[in-house]
């Protein structure tokens, strides 16, 4: 069967009222950009639906792509023919003839088009009696079919489909703002990441590293990371952040035990200076409450004192092993798990204080000003874009 075009249906969007055209505005460009390799593709908006015009591609890596877009709740395969009952016939009895190693099957017809004499039900039975007549070796199973043969009858035409295939669902990616997710290289950024895309946001990353304390391959993993990312986001920055001589001098004014704590907080006033640079609204983190000392609630109270945007910490209630099969779901894992330190675990306290007091943290910061080197790492940053297969060699952005 030469299919056409493929049908994408968008679940959730449906809901957004006055707000959906922008939604689907947003799902449009998306998936165009997605599809930008594929010279005369078009992506098509109509009353409910969105379509994908093939232009005489083959369907099937197009689809591939679209189940990685956010925002698509599901797609399928179809060809369009006139709003006539002998083309619709012949049409579906060509592709149920294509169809290998099915036994029963099921018409489902949707007629928005009101106009078309006859109505879903008739339309079901008179089509699903052809079919029997036609293929004998075909089953008639309203419940369980193996194929569901869809007739989906709008103004401009009838689309014929026998499949349909489960895209991501969420929100388009660019719909609910951007956030800046601190990137550490483990497994849980990463997964914090896809979760938070998958709510519309848009990312930029951000990473503290320390050398000669962490390696140059730590931070090359990092940029591995974003470029797995760029597949559900297709541009992301990444801001560099050298941290070296802030570690250095917690580790050396402070105490031990709440080294880590105030590490935390010198990194979200850092990372609060570049949204105000890039006018992002919100930062996000990989934090899953109790997993370490830094992600109590007493710390993650004492942490957030320092800023004022919202935190965002879709892994709070996750324990490990969810976020591992999502991290291996999104083939994330095998770069997180790689054994490269990073700055986090650089002067790591033995015994890091699990329950700090805002006053008492507060306090020890007065012993040892740091504005001056945290100003000058906001300067020193650098800044790398990532972008969705680009053939550059990430090494060569360093």
């Amino acid at each position: 069967m030469q299919y056409d075009r493929i049908l994408i249906r968008y679940g959730e969007l449906g809901l957004k009222g006055k707000n959906m055209k922008m939604f689907l505005i947003q799902l449009q460009q998306n998936i165009q950009t997605s599809l930008q390799g594929f010279q005369g593709v078009k992506v098509k908006r109509t009353q409910g639906r969105l379509f994908i015009i093939l232009n005489g591609h083959d369907p099937n890596p197009i689809a591939d792509i679209c189940k990685t877009i956010f925002g698509i709740h599901s797609l399928s395969l179809a060809v369009k023919v006139e709003n006539d009952e002998t083309k619709i016939k012949e049409t579906s009895l060509k592709l149920l003839k294509e169809v290998e190693g099915n036994q029963t099957f099921k018409v489902l017809t949707k007629r928005a088009y009101k106009e078309f004499p006859i109505n879903s039900l008739d339309f079901n039975r008179k089509l699903g009696g052809e079919i029997i007549k036609t293929i004998p070796n075909l089953k008639v199973d309203i419940h369980n079919p193996d194929i569901e043969l869809r007739i989906d009858i709008r103004a401009e035409g009838t689309y014929v489909m026998s499949e349909v295939i489960y895209g991501l669902g969420g929100l388009p990616v660019g719909t609910a703002g951007k956030s800046l997710l601190l990137l550490s290289g483990g497994l849980d950024s990463p997964v914090a990441g896809y979760l938070m895309m998958k709510r519309g946001i848009e990312l930029e990353m951000i990473h503290f590293h320390s050398p000669p304390f962490t390696s140059e391959r730590a931070k090359q993993k990092v940029l591995d990371l974003t470029k797995k990312l760029t597949v559900y986001n297709h541009r992301i920055k990444v801001h560099l952040v050298p941290f070296t001589e802030v570690q250095q001098l917690i580790h050396t004014h402070y105490p031990d035990r709440y080294g880590m704590t105030i590490m935390r907080r010198v990194m979200m006033k850092i990372s609060e200076a570049i949204c105000k640079k890039e006018n992002i609204l919100s930062m996000m983190t990989g934090e899953s409450l109790g997993q370490v000392a830094s992600q109590t609630m007493a710390s993650m109270n004492a942490i957030n004192e320092v800023t004022t945007l919202p935190v965002l910490r879709p892994l709070v209630a996750m324990d490990k092993e969810e976020i591992i099969d999502i991290s291996k779901k999104i083939d994330t894992y095998d770069i997180s798990i790689q054994p490269y330190e990073d700055c986090c675990t650089v002067f790591v306290p033995k015994y890091p204080i699990t329950n700090p007091k805002r006053d008492r943290v507060v306090a020890i910061e007065r012993g040892f000003d740091l504005t001056e080197s945290i100003n000058q790492a906001i300067d020193d940053t650098k800044v790398i874009k990532i972008k969705f297969n680009d053939d550059q060699e990430i090494n060569e952005l360093l």
